[in-house]
């Protein structure tokens, strides 16, 4: 065999493995997203598991406390002004539907389900998950890359007991709670814009309030909440505690990109668990 025959031998021999990859590239970049995938659910999934047995050390009901006041007491504002505004779009935006059909009785019942099944966990988990979870995440984050957690191990204090143990607890706590008045200050929006500002009967909105709304109704709304918070809580702490390991950046940087990937994950994780739960207490 001459040296050009091996020269074409062994250009297409390149060529082939090109091609070879070429054509393999999308799968073999599917199958490491989807082992990425897989290690980090196992990985949360000790890491809540491990969080929820070191709840039940002594001292760690202060620490509960004060992450209750954070995590939920300095939320109620901005839980307020948002159900306040989504009641009364959501009046408004109902009266002039029903009324083509005359069926502008029926205000309170439509206002008080959507609330109350769908809404008011759904973004009570959103609000805090921007205004307490990305907080969260960023301290969490900034403790960690500055040595502040390996310094808690070096002295022999669990960081996961004492950072994350008490955080998950106080929004199990928190979120429905929050849930529970932001129900309450929609519907009261939706009274404002569809009975003052439209004209709609009073007497007949909080009525079908009541007769619509059951205990199965607020039980799912709760039972909701407390998925959401477990799922906020988790992946918040998560991103934070684990803020080091990231491939895509280090110190600073790495805290940013662990906020951020934190508040786009939860939000996206609590639309998807809404329906899963929907679809089970159905």
């Amino acid at each position: 065999m001459t040296l050009n025959e091996n020269s074409q031998n062994s250009a297409e021999q390149v060529r082939g493995g090109r091609l070879v990859s070429l054509l393999t590239w999308p799968f073999a970049t599917m199958g490491r997203g989807f082992i990425g995938w897989v290690s980090h659910m196992g990985a949360s999934t000790i890491f809540l598991c491990l969080a929820c047995l070191k709840v039940f050390r002594p001292k760690q009901l202060p620490k509960i406390i004060e992450q209750v006041y954070y995590i939920g007491a300095s939320s109620v504002l901005i839980i307020i002004l948002v159900s306040f505004f989504t009641g009364m779009v959501l009046g408004l935006q109902s009266y002039h539907a029903l009324v083509q059909f005359g069926a502008q009785g029926s205000l309170g019942t439509l206002v008080a389900l959507s609330l109350v099944r769908e809404l008011g966990p759904v973004l009570t988990a959103i609000m805090i998950t921007a205004r307490a979870g990305s907080a969260i995440t960023a301290q969490i984050g900034i403790e960690r890359i500055s040595e502040q957690i390996d310094a808690l191990d070096t002295m022999r204090i669990d960081s996961l007991g004492y950072l994350i143990s008490p955080r998950i607890v106080a929004s199990i706590i928190s979120f429905p709670i929050l849930t529970a008045v932001f129900d309450l200050i929609g519907i009261l929006g939706g009274y404002v814009s569809g009975v003052l500002l439209l004209g709609a009967n009073p007497g007949a909105y909080f009525y079908r309030v009541q007769d619509s709304l059951d205990f199965k109704d607020v039980t799912d709304g709760f039972i909701k909440a407390v998925v959401f918070a477990v799922i906020v809580a988790l992946v918040c702490c998560y991103q934070g505690y684990f803020a080091h390991m990231r491939e895509d950046g280090r110190g600073a940087k790495a805290v940013g990109l662990a906020t951020t990937s934190a508040v786009v994950l939860s939000c996206v994780l609590v639309l998807i668990a809404d329906y899963i739960v929907t679809s089970l207490l159905i």
